[in-house]
């Protein structure tokens, strides 16, 4: 027999036939890939994926790892290659759409010249050469050359979900059994349904819930549309995080999809939206997925280990996840990233807070929602309070940079609703006069209850050192702080807010606090930026509506220094070059500082990688496609810092276990709460001073607690770092 796995129970080994393991890969990738009406495809990979296993020195291999014959001398054998260069022979009209994904299906998807090398190897001589009897044809005849390389990952999803599923069943049949115990989409909608009358039924007849009803009867009425793209634009306080869900579910259900997927830039929101979700929908039905989950805080285990099965392919009825989650798993090349992507098809995508979507990928992922939503029949909701322009010619600085947008965008909420003149509850006041640090400290003075939001951790540090702290609650928030430190501040925050008692309550904090923090202040001051942006941090200002209409200030610190160059000062120019007189909150500015905006943009779709600057035009849209180059450069966040681990609470008790060796994923997610990103400048000044310690390649950690300040967080200019070392 050729065995694919071989397991013990008790004293008895057990195997699983390469045979049997192929025909069931084969069973469930055909089942994944007819959802896009390629079954198949799905078949001829899971037929010759394990083939190279014939080889008797890999026989060899897994009987003395497996413990059954410990006494063979066997090197681990490669085994890939071998079904993809028969995969190539038999099929060369698809090639390489079916021998990338076998040869990548345990490393990653290929460069094609890097394929192309795998695939001149010869073929061993103890393999069989049967040929998998099937006629492969591509369902969709308008394909695009945008659409190939999400074809050939949705492919690469299909097979490693199924190799990674059908080996699990057999190896650990107690944890397999583990998956698909969820309710059905229409047993989660007649329960939100349940939820939302309840609350309509309970709360006062004002106009802000007048608006919320509102919005939720249109979702209703709107979501039996057909699989397209949609956008609900609503302002800050219309309830449109469970109107959205409510469209999505009844959408979904008279679609025949299969599962609702939510992507949110920020993990602030995430935590608040999941919670949310789940004491609605149930945490069995609910998963979240973001890097600060553990599951091991989940108290019942049975429940934890689900979520862990869940978030390798996203098999739940409602995934809340990250931007970069979702759109890094798009553009990756990695099996662990891909095995998702194919349970992606058949399922309603809503977009929050879109206008946070990086304008240089601006294209990749417009053409990645078309592929989405034309061959793989996924549904995309774009859920805002100020909406960006994403459909017809997107233009920018020149010729060179248009490119074609999404087709028509059906609006939920019609415009003539003029959301944003009933849900109006804070006015602007714009003072483009250049201030210094003790101007606006002294303004901010004035108020009791006031949040400031600036721009740079810099400035959020020399204003708060600005404000007195025996007077009430004074708070600085910045990413400075480690990210359980800042989720303790905003927690703390939040009860101070609560509590009628504190009549001083003054925050510093830069844009972490802008979007999905639930709060509410009289008074707001916000640093000169975008437009996007400063809506955004007006929605932190009279958010219940408790005056009729609280101020937002925007203010300058030109006298201080300039702005930061990059992304801040482009916005912040498209807001200043809009002529003539606008109601800011209203759809019609929003457009026109997008049209500023794109109007300076010299490229939606380049990146600069190792000192190269690539597109993903260049790299993917092309049959010889740069699948592992393509992943390296696709990064939604270019963040040029470093992780630094720093000594607060419990952060050195995960140091210590790292330095135990200890080192596993659950380890590394828990130091992350503990860890604060360092810009390079301060990260040289850093390690020059002797203050961090490298306690694993790439792991660095500042021990020493005086660095880390209980208010405001790393240190990184104090005087403590000139004084380190000198005996």
């Amino acid at each position: 027999m050729i065995i694919s796995h071989v397991r013990k129970v008790d004293s008895v080994y057990e195997f699983q036939s390469n045979e049997e393991h192929q025909r069931g890969v084969a069973h469930l990738a055909c089942q994944y890939a007819s959802e896009f009406g390629m079954g198949e495809w799905g078949t001829v990979l899971g037929l010759l994926h394990d083939k190279g296993k014939e080889q008797r020195n890999f026989q060899q291999y897994i009987r003395k790892e497996s413990g059954f014959q410990p006494e063979l001398k066997a090197e681990k054998t490669p085994h890939a290659y071998v079904g993809a260069i028969l995969a190539k022979q038999q099929f060369p009209q698809c090639f390489p759409l079916l021998s990338n994904v076998i040869a990548g299906h345990h490393r990653g998807l290929y460069d094609f010249g890097d394929l192309q090398d795998l695939l001149a190897t010869e073929i061993p001589i103890d393999i069989s050469l049967e040929k998998v009897e099937t006629t492969l044809g591509f369902p969709h005849k308008d394909l695009q050359k945008t659409d190939f390389h999400h074809l050939q990952r949705m492919l690469f999803s299909c097979l490693v979900d199924a190799d990674r599923l059908d080996t699990e069943a057999f190896m650990n049949p107690e944890l397999s059994s583990l998956r698909k115990h969820n309710n059905t989409l229409e047993e989660l909608y007649e329960r939100l349904v349940a939820y939302l009358n309840e609350l309509n039924n309970s709360s006062e007849a004002t106009e802000v819930n007048r608006v919320r009803q509102y919005v939720q009867q249109q979702c209703i009425e709107k979501s039996r549309g057909d699989i397209d793209f949609y956008s609900l634009i609503v302002p800050t306080g219309g309830g449109k995080t469970l109107a959205s869900v409510l469209w999505a579910l009844r959408h979904a259900i008279e679609n025949r999809q299969h599962r609702i997927i939510i992507a949110i830039p920020y993990t602030s929101i995430i935590v608040q939206t999941a919670a949310t979700l789940k004491s609605i929908f149930g945490d069995e039905n609910v998963l979240e997925h973001h890097s600060n989950v553990n599951e091991e805080n989940i108290s019942d285990d049975e429940l934890g280990r689900r979520y862990q099965l869940a978030a390798e392919n996203w098999d739940y009825p409602i995934v809340v996840t990250t931007n970069v989650q979702l759109f890094e798993s798009l553009f990756s090349n990695r099996p662990s990233k891909c095995r998702k992507l194919h349970n992606i098809c058949k399922s309603v995508l809503i977009l929050d807070e879109v206008q946070t979507l990086p304008l240089h990928f601006l294209r990749p992922i417009v053409d990645t929602f078309k592929t989405l939503n034309r061959v793989f029949d996924t549904s995309v909701l774009f859920t805002t309070a100020s909406q960006p322009t994403l459909q017809g010619a997107i233009r920018g600085a020149n010729s060179m940079t248009q490119f074609e947008g999404l087709p028509e965008i059906h609006e939920i909420i019609p415009e003539s609703a003029a959301l944003h003149e009933k849900l109006r509850r804070v006015k602007l006041e714009i003072n483009e006069n250049p201030l210094n640090y003790d101007e606006v400290a002294k303004a901010l003075l004035e108020h009791p209850r006031v949040l400031c939001i600036v721009n740079t951790r810099r400035d959020a540090r020399e204003l708060y050192n600005r404000l007195p702290k025996d007077e009430g609650i004074c708070l600085h928030l910045s990413r400075m702080m480690c990210p359980e430190h800042i989720r303790q501040t905003i927690r703390f925050l939040k009860e101070a807010l609560k509590d009628e008692h504190n009549k001083v309550v003054r925050v510093i904090a830069t844009q972490l606090i802008e979007a999905g923090v639930d709060i509410d202040f009289p008074v707001v001051f916000r640093q000169e930026a975008g437009l996007d942006s400063i809506l955004q941090a007006a929605g932190r200002c009279n958010r219940e509506g408790l005056q009729k209409l609280g101020t937002t200030y925007v203010f300058s610190l030109q006298k201080e220094s300039r702005m930061p160059r990059g992304f801040i000062t482009q916005t912040n120019n498209a807001r200043l070059n809009m002529v003539g007189e606008f109601d800011w909150f209203s759809p019609h500015a929003m457009r026109e500082y997008y049209r500023q905006l794109y109007s300076k943009i010299d490229s939606f779709d380049t990146v600069v990688f190792e000192k190269t600057q690539y597109s993903m035009d260049k790299l993917l849209y092309k049959p010889e496609a740069e699948f592992e180059q393509a992943a390296n450069c696709f990064r939604l966040i270019d963040d040029k810092t470093t992780s630094v681990a720093v000594n607060w609470q419990n952060g050195m008790e995960f140091v210590s276990k790292l330095k135990e060796g200890n080192f596993n994923y659950d380890l590394m997610k828990n130091l992350a709460q503990y860890s604060v990103n360092v810009r390079q400048n301060d990260m040289r000044k850093l390690l020059e001073s002797g203050a961090i310690e490298e306690v694993l390649e790439g792991i660095y950690v500042i021990e020493n607690p005086d660095c880390y300040d209980d208010k405001v967080g790393l240190i990184t200019d104090n005087q403590w770092l000139e004084e380190t070392y000198i005996l």
